[in-house]
């Protein structure tokens, strides 16, 4: 995982043991897509940024506060052991509080009411 400069980043990248072919499936047909993305109601694809077999984003909303927009997308390449690179890039679009991992070591920072 890396964050960018700005902390409106998240980057994951994941070998997995299954063919691109099948996580592209998992990712784009939405009854398998609920498992990736398990508490966003109705994510849609956005158009400008598909690319069958190997890239897909999603602009999601979430719905609790601070209902903040992000984009999320998925890049599928075939690894050195043949099976899948996933890499997954998580961005804040918008104002609000940044985003961190929650296993990122750092101190929160708390807003007074």
């Amino acid at each position: 995982m890396s964050d960018s400069p700005d902390d409106a980043t998240l980057d994951f990248v994941y070998d997995l043991d299954a063919p691109p072919q099948k996580v592209w499936r998992a990712l784009s047909i939405p009854a398998f897509r609920e498992r990736w993305l398990p508490d966003v109601t109705q994510p849609e694809p956005d158009a400008g940024s598909v690319i069958p077999g190997q890239e897909l984003r999603y602009c999601l909303r979430e719905d609790g506060s601070p209902c903040e927009t992000s984009a999320v997308t998925f890049r599928i390449s075939l690894n050195e052991a043949g099976g899948t690179r996933l890499r997954i890039i998580h961005e804040r679009l918008g104002a609000g509080s940044r985003m961190m991992a929650a296993n990122a070591n750092r101190a929160v920072r708390a807003r007074a009411a």
